[in-house]
């Protein structure tokens, strides 16, 4: 008996040393095949240590990892980096009327630590198309997506939380209603946004005290076969914030482009501006007059160092 005991109790201390080990790492990998030091991102994720005083990266090896992953508060500094963006794929099917869960649990990765960095992968909601089915939800501060696909339907991306600031650059989104949405501050920078059916692309929920909500800057906007009736956005809540600039619309755009969600009181408050954008859909003459054209001077005023500095003169790049 004391025999076992013993082993057992060696056992432990080899397997705490052992993860103590890899979360002392600065680099870790993840891959499905087991040759990383984690089978899954959750594991990874799981194993940081909180807080950590130093960058952790962490590398995820090509393949398909079919879990629901959050990335906790604790966790800061944190970049996870894909093999490749297109066979780098986290995948979930979650929708909001699976045992009425609602919108806002469908999500297949839940980011609410600050200072992290995506990089080279794919995040996707392939649920069918039953109901709100959101890919990507960011409550984190501070945060980046360069090179990633966000896959979805409807609410593929909700930036959830006010104040908070997210930036996207290359990146491919697609979906079909509202399918980028919340409250959050975001700067998209060449980035593509393939809409799926006709509907709306945003939907901001900016607050009124928050002075920007969405900037899209030298984005293209791209039609699946049949969508010829698409909005650049309606406002979720009022006095949301959403900026088209420099971007390539296409001929689906409506030439009215923006909606009132059905509410003319919104057209008093929403804050919807275009400047500079280029294709068929660019035409202004039948904008609605509560949307905003601005000047080359006001529109200069409009930059990552302005929208994304906060309190703390975060510059993403």
């Amino acid at each position: 008996m004391k025999h076992i005991l013993f082993v057992s109790l060696l056992w432990c201390v080899a397997s705490v040393y052992a993860q103590n080990k890899i979360i002392q790492k600065d680099t870790v990998v993840v891959s499905r095949d087991g040759t990383g030091d984690f089978r899954s991102l959750q594991e990874a994720f799981d194993q940081i240590r909180a807080f950590r005083p130093a960058p952790t990266l962490i590398l995820v090896k090509k393949g398909v990892y079919k879990e629901k992953i959050i990335l906790p508060s604790w966790l800061k500094d944190v970049t996870v980096r894909g093999e490749d963006r297109d066979q780098t794929v986290i995948t979930w099917d979650d929708h909001a009327n699976i045992n009425n869960m609602g919108t806002f649990r469908t999500y297949t990765l839940l980011v609410q630590g600050n200072n992290i960095t995506f990089e080279n992968l794919t995040v996707e909601n392939n649920a069918a198309q039953l109901g709100q089915a959101v890919a990507l939800h960011v409550e984190g501060d501070r945060i980046v997506f360069r090179n990633c696909r966000l896959l979805g339907n409807q609410d593929t991306v909700y930036a959830g939380r006010e104040g908070t600031r997210h930036y996207f650059v290359n990146c491919y989104i697609e979906g079909t209603t509202d399918f980028i949405f919340g409250p959050s501050v975001c700067w998209f920078e060449r980035c593509t946004l393939h809409c799926k059916r006709n509907s709306y692309i945003t939907a901001a929920s900016t607050p009124q005290d928050q002075q920007y909500g969405y900037v899209f800057n030298n984005c293209t906007v791209t039609l699946a076969d049949g969508v010829d009736r698409m909005y650049l956005g309606r406002p979720w809540r009022p006095y949301g914030m959403t900026l088209f600039m420099n971007c390539d619309l296409p001929k689906g755009i409506t030439p009215e482009a923006w909606n009132n969600w059905n509410n003319r009181d919104n057209e008093k408050t929403a804050r919807y501006m275009e400047y500079n954008n280029k294709g068929e859909g660019a035409a202004t003459a039948a904008r609605p007059p509560w949307i905003k054209m601005l000047t080359a001077q006001q529109a200069g005023a409009y930059t990552v160092a302005a929208v994304m500095k906060g309190c703390d003169g975060w510059l993403p790049e």
